[in-house]
């Protein structure tokens, strides 16, 4: 038989069945957490005395040049050896010979590929951490210089009341800021070590779990052969927290295709981030945040798709957990991909600041001051926002704004009113008293950027 595991069996596999339970078409991906988790193991095994050094050292230059070769890209995977590691034990024996399949003394694919899929996932984290930290210096340096930008804010899609745009962006630095601490704490649940659990009951052999662990990096070791095997929580957070990243990407990239419309004008992206239309000349099509908004849906699914599988397992390993991988893999491509894209795209697009300006001359949203003005002069506030609703109508009846409204006009509705009132309905003036910490201020928006530039100095 030309399979590992063939000495069972007395025919060979079926074709289809080769190729339908194959996953070297994607675990190859896990080659180098593979090999790694072998060298550890293999050192392992000579310190214990389980097999001899002198096989030990073999081993480890037989696996040290499979690792030179996939480096260099010259290893063709077989289907016919179905996974990364049969792949790898085949042609470490092809390379030193027999000795070679001592390799797997006392460990199973199953705690090898938990194993290999834990190594991936701390070096994947660790990277889309520094990548959430390149999108949040984008937001600095874009918050930064429009600190004194004042935009419309939104609630219901429908104007509220005037912020500055730089308060704005800093909304999405918080909210990577969170994604950031998920990512950092999901590495607890990551840096545990399956490898030494076999099959799902342990091994017969002498072997030291904290001696692979210290060699791995790993913090811990899990205390159950049975649950280290089959656990994939530690997925499923991954996978969790990538869906809720996409998120604020999403809603992220969906501001950025309001504002670049020609309804609103607030912003233009960079060239090298939009892409035209094969029949109309004049379209700039914001591709690129349209397809961050998009590639959400199918972070999610990888989600359902996985605790799908999960749900009705009983313990400890069987094959559906091989559909583990590939929904792994690709909300990992799709956040690296994104990230990669959306800061430059941040940094590089730019603020119309005087369209941002005319829209807030042309609307209400400084209603709420008036509302405040006359409570601080004595009025209830339902009284007061009643008043104000009655401005309002007035003034959209007679097609003017607040600030267009002559003193007398006020006065009609409440001769609370002074002549001070221009002064409290200047959007600048509206920003500016709105000073509690966290509010749009001018002063708290850059106390809010010093707070988020000491974040990522920590």
């Amino acid at each position: 038989m030309s399979k590992l595991w063939g000495g069972r069996f007395t025919k060979e596999t079926n074709k289809l069945v080769e190729e339908f339970t194959a996953s070297i078409t994607f675990d190859q991906k896990l080659a180098k957490e593979d090999i790694a988790g072998s060298l550890a193991h293999v050192q392992m095994l000579g310190e214990c005395g389980i097999i001899p050094m002198d096989d030990t050292e073999k081993i480890k230059d037989g696996l040290l040049s499979i690792k030179e070769m996939v480096d260099n890209h010259e290893v063709e995977f077989s289907v016919a050896d179905e996974d990364i590691h049969m792949n790898i034990e085949k042609l470490l024996i092809e390379k030193i010979g027999p000795v070679g399949g001592k390799l797997h003394t006392g460990r199973s694919r199953n705690d090898q590929v938990a194993t290999d899929m834990h190594l991936y996932l701390r070096t994947k984290t660790t990277e889309l951490i520094k990548l959430l930290e390149d999108v949040q210096q984008a937001l600095i340096s874009q918050a930064k210089v429009n600190v004194e930008t004042l935009i419309p804010g939104y609630t219901h899609l429908q104007r509220a009341q005037p912020v500055s745009f730089a308060h704005h962006l800093m909304a999405y630095f918080w909210m990577f800021e969170r994604d950031k601490e998920r990512l950092i704490d999901s590495l607890k649940r990551i840096n545990w070590l399956p490898l030494g659990s076999g099959a799902l009951a342990g091994t017969t052999f002498p072997i030291d779990r904290e001696r692979v662990a210290e060699l791995l990096g790993f913090e811990t070791v899990y205390p159950n052969s049975m649950d280290a095997v089959s656990d994939r929580d530690f997925i499923l957070e991954f996978l969790s927290i990538g869906s809720i990243i996409m998120t604020h990407i999403s809603r992220l990239s969906e501001e950025l295709v309001i504002w670049s419309s020609q309804e609103f004008q607030f912003v233009e992206l960079d060239d090298s981030f939009c892409t035209g239309s094969s029949i109309m000349p004049q379209k700039k099509n914001p591709d690129v945040p349209e397809l961050l908004r998009g590639k959400t849906g199918r972070t999610y699914g990888n989600l359902i798709g996985l605790l799908t599988v999960l749900k009705g397992l009983p313990l400890a390993y069987n094959k559906d957990l091989q559909e583990d991988k590939e929904g792994m893999f690709d909300t990992v491509e799709t956040l690296e991909g994104s990230l990669k894209l959306l800061a430059p795209m941040i940094e590089t697009m730019t603020v119309k600041k005087d369209v941002m300006r005319k829209a807030i001359n042309n609307d209400f949203s400084n209603a709420t001051d008036i509302a405040d003005y006359l409570v601080r002069k004595g009025l209830p506030f339902r009284e007061a926002h009643e008043v104000i609703g009655k401005i309002v109508l007035y003034a959209i009846q007679n097609n003017k704004f607040l600030l267009d409204l002559r003193f007398e006009e006020y006065q009609e509705f409440s001769a609370l009113f002074g002549d001070d009132i221009y002064q409290v309905l200047a959007p600048e003036h509206v920003v500016a008293v709105r000073n509690s910490f966290g509010g749009t201020a001018p002063e708290q928006v850059m106390k809010q950027i010093i707070l988020a530039e000491g974040k990522l100095e920590e």
